[in-house]
């Protein structure tokens, strides 16, 4: 069930209620006001009075020892009293109290708490007794009181003493004394005292006459007439004698602190000190003085007891407090957490506890006084935006200051004794349209709007961090508790921070270090931030925004990024993925920008695009976002140049690192999150856009990667590509240039975009190697040479370009079928092709013949010849008795090969210099191979290849020495065609040579 609200469970008094401007002098009111029944009626009715005063133990001990002595009672009591009080702190009313009590004598018995009073003291009731009453604020010893209206002339505080206690007839007796102004001594004090009843004397502010009137030597003269009658009294049954000397008032002088210590110590000595501060009751007087209480709801020690709506709305807080106490300040008495609560409700009891634990040390602070001052402004407006149905709150917490009027600043400013906070508190929390915190509230969430939880937080701050002398902070466990609620989700509090606190926050005079947060007249670096983004210039935004742009942007192997194109001319038209970067202020939603982008895509400079399919469009959702980072990241690298010469102390000048760092990575963070759309050429030849959604840097190493990420998870990009895909897609011709393959990967939309054109080699290569495809030069005639199908193929080897083409499986098999039909014998080999032979040895070779294709074909009918010895139609070799070299030669009709044999001398076996004896019969030795001579250090060919059989060169001549690490290739290709080399051929020769990661310089001529 709701908690009701405070105001509908306590009521404030009647004049809070109807708003009526509450005048500061209600809460300091002069003795002599009440006397001459000047003062507001809640001081000068007496039983109004005491209808609104609670009890105090220090008023109640007061007020029962001056009652028993006035009743003639010396045991246990004190004719003087010395009334110790921070400026402020009660001292008039405690005066105000005697006043009644003294004045009324037995009418006063029936007031409330008066029975306490009696109880205490011991007596029956009050006794009538004669009252005077010296305010030094007030007494003028140079123009005197009376004389003019009536009444004789007084001119010095014993005369003015003497003649409210006794008339004409007891100043009289002080005749000389006031004419020679010196003060009485203790005969002449008895002779002016009341004969017939007890006297009271009250004296207040007497440090103020001593100082007014120090150089005329009234102020020594006043001391020496306290001492007396303090003397006096104490030598009397039923004379009490009260003074009150603050304890510390401001700008008083040295002499006037001298005379307070002097007085001080005077009074110590002849009476008795009472401290007036109150600090444990002061809910209870507080609550008292503000709201309207059912009198027979006071208990017996004089405290207020709550209605069951404000126990509930207590226990609710309390349970709270005690579910989060390891959030909350160990200062807090948590585990009586309802208690705290009841004493000060409808408060929340940080409300009071901030005026003690901090406020009350300001020099300029009066305790009671200004607390009442505050917490009436406070209570009155509270209530009357809780009735108009603003707020509902179950309590008065810390955060509900109404900061926003502009009456309760001024008093709160000056208890603070600072009124330049008027610009912090009106910049950053409430009382202007565009307050910091305020502002917040309304952007924030539902639950956050409701609680109104930034203002709430910074009032907080505000309280716990002004007040503070030896602790000028809020803690993070304090601002918790300030603003405590059942209803409240502590995380918030939190979230709420991070919104208001450098270096995120909005805050221009909030500070914050290792959670502790303050208030101050000083800006903070978030104020230096405004006023340093307001200067940056927009050229420099956009600068910055594109510098940006390209750094995040950076490149990957296989593409080609494009930034800010204004015209078609500026974007290559090439076979390569190619990112274009439109600038973060062309947006997808606008139309313009699509229609100029799909122009763009289909055009080329003055001519039309080849590869539409390249192009991939990069576009920002907007550069709003962009531009603001970049103004802050400018505003921060100022601010990091200069803080050398601005007034900072080291943890602000840490924090400038820390936020210009920040600054970097936000920018950053800025372009990933910005360039969430993609727009290329559908399948459908019209351009699609693509979201992207939430990017962040984390995604990839770079948006490039991102996006082709993205559309390889859409099979939009592919890294390889099957041999059937060619196949499946064969163009309506035989033959398929290998430049045209790799080209419809780029310019077609209905096939899938290669992230690098190696893939179509990899892919010719696969297909030819599993006879999908056959690799093939066209030469003049329609032959095709090379002609390389189903065998093994290296993807470095397959040649981009217009003279290369891919055949269909079908294609290659009947060019196959026809050429086996027609083979024609090419060439002959011998084997062995060279032999060294003895003087008449014998050798069988043979013969082996090739076609066109260098395929084995049978031969028959060969014709062998020899330059020396005999060989046979089979083959069969004979060499001759002589040593030399002799050529065998094969022939078949216009087709010849050779063989060389070595005929060498032999030693003791029958042989000498190429001649025998006659009857050595030869034999067929077999064939020995040659020997192989001593390794060669290094061996070098030089040659012009045609360009038909360059496809064949690596497998026939390379490959067998790739494996060694002494292979060097030195190149050299010139092109010269009749019609000349464009522009767009060198561009595309370049790039290939980028493709093989080989130096793209290229000579012209």
């Amino acid at each position: 069930m709701a908690l009701k609200p405070w105001y509908t469970v306590i009521p404030p008094r009647e004049d809070l209620r109807s708003g009526k401007p509450l005048d500061a002098s209600e809460f300091a009111v002069h003795l002599d006001q009440v006397r001459d029944e000047r003062a507001p009626i809640d001081y000068r009715d007496p039983e109004r009075f005491f209808e609104r005063t609670y009890l105090t133990q220090t008023l109640l001990g007061l007020g029962s020892e001056v009652v028993r002595r006035l009743s003639g009672e010396t045991t246990e009591t004190s004719a003087v009293f010395n009334l110790s009080t921070q400026f402020g702190g009660g001292k008039t009313h405690a005066l105000t109290l005697l006043y009644h009590l003294a004045k009324h004598g037995k009418g006063a018995d029936h007031w409330p708490g008066v029975q306490r009073i009696l109880e205490k003291g011991g007596v029956a009731s009050v006794p009538d007794a004669a009252v005077a009453v010296f305010v030094g604020t007030e007494f003028d010893s140079l123009t005197g009181r009376g004389g003019t209206d009536g009444t004789p002339l007084r001119r010095t505080p014993w005369g003015e003493i003497a003649y409210q206690l006794g008339g004409a007839p007891a100043l009289a007796v002080l005749a000389e004394h006031e004419e020679q102004f010196v003060e009485p001594k203790g005969d002449v004090i008895r002779a002016f005292l009341p004969k017939d009843k007890p006297c009271l004397i009250l004296m207040d502010e007497i440090i103020n006459y001593v100082s007014t009137y120090r150089r005329k030597g009234y102020g020594n003269a006043l001391y020496n007439f306290i001492q007396a009658l303090s003397e006096t009294a104490r030598g009397m049954k039923n004379v009490v004698l009260v003074v009150s000397i603050p304890a510390s008032v401001l700008d008083y002088t040295a002499e006037d602190i001298d005379d307070e210590g002097r007085f001080k110590r005077m009074l110590d000595r002849l009476g008795k000190a009472y401290m007036m501060s109150a600090e444990s009751e002061t809910s209870e007087i507080i609550r008292r003085r503000l709201f309207e209480w059912d009198l027979r709801a006071v208990g017996q020690n004089g405290r207020i007891a709550l209605p069951k709506e404000a126990l509930n709305t207590c226990n609710d807080y309390a349970d709270w407090v005690v579910a989060h106490r390891q959030s909350l300040p160990q200062s807090f008495p948590i585990d009586s957490a309802r208690d705290a609560f009841a004493a000060t409700y409808p408060f929340h009891p940080m409300v009071l506890s901030v005026f003690e634990r901090k406020w009350q040390s300001l020099p300029r602070f009066q305790q009671t006084r200004g607390m009442l001052r505050l917490l009436a402004l406070w209570v009155s407006k509270a209530y009357r935006e809780g009735f108009t149905g603003a707020f509902r709150d179950p309590l008065i917490d810390l955060g509900t200051a109404p900061l926003d009027d502009a009456m309760f600043r001024a008093a709160a400013f000056e208890q603070l004794g600072e009124s330049k906070l008027e610009v912090p508190v009106t910049t950053d929390i409430c009382g202007k349209k565009d307050s910091h915190a305020a502002r917040l509230d309304e952007e924030a969430s539902d639950t956050i709007k409701r609680a109104r939880l930034h203002r709430k937080v910074a009032t907080a701050i505000f309280f716990e961090s002004n007040g503070g002398q030896a602790q000028s902070y809020a803690t993070l466990p304090e601002v918790r508790m300030s603003v405590a609620a059942p209803t409240l989700d502590i995380a918030n509090v939190e979230t709420v921070l991070e919104a208001l606190v450098p270096p995120n926050g909005v805050c221009y005079y909030l500070d914050t270090n290792k959670n502790r947060y303050w208030f101050s007249t000083k800006p903070n670096l978030s104020k230096l931030l405004a006023d340093r983004k307001a200067s940056v210039q927009s050229p420099r935004i956009d600068e910055r925004v594109r510098t940006e742009i390209e750094k995040v942007f950076s490149p990957l192997p296989g593409t080609e990024r494009v930034f800010f194109p204004t015209a078609s001319g500026h974007i290559p038209n090439q076979p390569v993925l190619t990112l274009v970067i439109l600038a973060p202020d062309q947006s997808p939603q606008d139309s313009l920008t699509l229609t100029r982008l799909e122009a763009m895509t289909r055009e080329s400079g003055n001519g039309s695009r080849t590869f539409k399919s390249a192009l991939l469009w990069v576009l920002a959702d907007g550069d709003g976002a962009l531009r603001e980072e970049a103004r802050k990241l400018l505003a921060w690298e100022a601010i990091s140049d200069e803080k050398d010469d601005l007034a900072l102390d080291e943890v602000q000048k840490k924090q400038i690192d820390t936020n210009f760092s920040n600054a970097r990575r936000d920018l950053r963070e800025s372009v990933w999150r910005a360039y969430n759309h993609i727009a290329m050429l559908g399948k459908g030849n019209d351009i699609e856009v693509k979201n992207l959604g939430l990017v962040h840097s984390s995604s990839a190493n770079s948006p490039v990667q991102l996006i082709i990420n993205r559309l390889k998870m859409d099979g939009d990009i592919e890294e390889s590509i099957g041999p059937s895909f060619l196949v499946r897609n064969w163009p309506a011709f035989a033959e398929w240039s290998t430049r045209s393959v790799r080209d419809a990967f780029f310019a077609s939309p209905k096939f899938p975009r290669l992230l690098s054109a190696t893939a179509v080699k990899e892919t010719i290569a696969k297909g030819v190697a599993n006879g999908f495809l056959a690799y093939v030069g066209k030469m003049a005639d329609g032959d095709y040479q090379p002609f390389i199908y189903g065998t093994s193929l290296q993807p470095g080897d397959v040649e981009i370009s217009d003279d290369m083409y891919v055949i269909t499986k079908e294609t290659a098999d009947a060019y196959q079928r026809a050429k086996s039909e027609a083979r024609t014998l090419t060439s002959l080999v011998i084997s062995p092709s060279q032999i060294t032979l003895k003087p008449s040895e014998q050798c069988k070779f043979t013969v082996q013949g090739y076609d066109q294709q260098r395929k084995e074909m049978p031969v028959e009918s060969v014709v062998w010849s020899t330059s020396a010895g005999f060989i046979a139609e089979n083959g069969t070799f004979v060499a001759s008795d002589e040593p030399g070299t002799t050529t065998i030669t094969a022939t078949l009709g216009s087709i010849t090969a050779t063989s060389t044999i070595q005929v060498r001398s032999v030693d003791d076996k029958g042989i000498r210099d190429g001649s025998d004896d006659g009857n050595h019969q030869p034999e067929l030795p077999k064939p020995v191979d040659p020997p192989m001579p001593d390794a060669l250090a290094r061996l070098i060919w030089e040659g012009e290849i045609p360009w038909q059989k360059w496809a064949n060169f690596y497998p026939k001549i390379l490959a067998k020495f790739a494996s060694t690490k002494g292979l060097k290739l030195t190149l050299r290709v010139e092109v010269a065609p009749d019609k000349g080399v464009s522009a767009q051929q060198v561009e595309e020769m370049k790039l290939g040579l980028r493709e093989l990661g080989l130096d793209d310089t290229v000579r012209t001529e």
